[in-house]
């Protein structure tokens, strides 16, 4: 089977190919105390109220998707469906459907990565974190990585550098109060201390990616002893970001003095009838 066929768009059943046995892909019934979960699985967050809810919808119809699960010593271990699994425990089911599969390591923690990409389950840290773990674990490369979950290298290239994160400032990214654009915006700072304090920034003043830009441009700066002014003050990024947003408005240039108490905005315009325009638009401003 060629590399081709193993990618996120086919599914799980692709991972297989000729490792598939005749035994593999039926659906029988299996006692819930005989599974257990996989300890590599790449998910570890999972929302205590969509669970509920899950459990909920399994006690009125049933599990509808089986539980991808390969035999062990003891009984069944998890590739596929832990929150699945976990649901079934909250309904109080004692039986569930199950395709069993014979899998091994690499071939599990694969299907456990391509199906939760493929749910958009993984929080970008969770992602980040798998495929660091394809890469050491299974000794593949970005690029093999890249092709199995059906990714691009550069958007796996760009998860991994999340991991160069503080753990601070992961755990932001983890719980989803931080972006990714931000925290790969914030990897630009070569300081840990400012990076956490930059990241404490954003959230405080709900910057932008493109204001965090600059936040981290001069922060980097100051770092480096290129700039001698103070810190930068967080009030003017935002007044910066103003200018942007009305200048892609009104197709003018424009720039904003603030001062104690007042301040002034500058809007440039071009000939009389551009004025005559500009003017019109702020009389419909008195009228609203």
């Amino acid at each position: 089977m060629t590399a081709g066929h193993k990618g996120l768009g086919k599914g799980l059943g692709s991972l297989f190919g000729e490792e598939l046995t005749e035994t593999q892909g039926t659906v029988s019934q299996v006692e819930l105390r005989q599974i257990e979960p996989n300890p590599a699985q790449p998910r570890r967050d999972f929302a205590e109220e969509a669970l509920a809810q899950l459990a909920e919808s399994i006690r009125e119809n049933g599990l509808i998707s089986p539980i991808t699960v390969r035999k062990t010593d003891t009984g069944y271990q998890i590739v596929a469906g832990e929150r699945r699994w976990r649901a079934c425990r909250l309904a109080g089911l004692d039986k569930v459907p199950v395709m069993v599969v014979e899998a091994d390591d690499k071939l599990a923690f694969e299907m456990a990565m391509i199906e939760n990409l493929q749910r958009e389950d993984l929080n970008p840290l969770e992602e980040a974190e798998g495929y660091r773990e394809l890469m050491d674990r299974f000794h593949m490369t970005q690029e093999e990585v890249a092709r199995k979950v059906g990714k691009s290298r550069p958007a796996v290239a760009n998860a991994l550098r999340l991991l160069g994160l503080p753990e601070p400032v992961r755990e932001l990214v983890r719980t989803g109060e931080l972006s990714q654009g931000h925290a790969r915006t914030l990897l630009g700072l070569s300081k840990e201390e400012t990076l956490i304090k930059a990241a404490e920034t954003v959230l405080t003043y709900g910057l932008s990616v493109r204001q965090t830009e600059k936040l981290v441009k001069r922060l980097e700066q100051l770092d480096q002893g290129e700039e001698e002014e103070p810190i930068l003050d967080e009030g003017q990024i935002y007044i910066d970001e103003l200018e942007h947003r009305l200048a892609q408005v009104t197709g003018r240039k424009i720039s904003i003095s603030q001062g104690k108490g007042k301040g002034r905005i500058t809007i440039e315009y071009y000939g009389n009838e551009d004025l005559e325009s500009l003017t019109q638009v702020i009389y419909s401003m008195k009228k609203q």
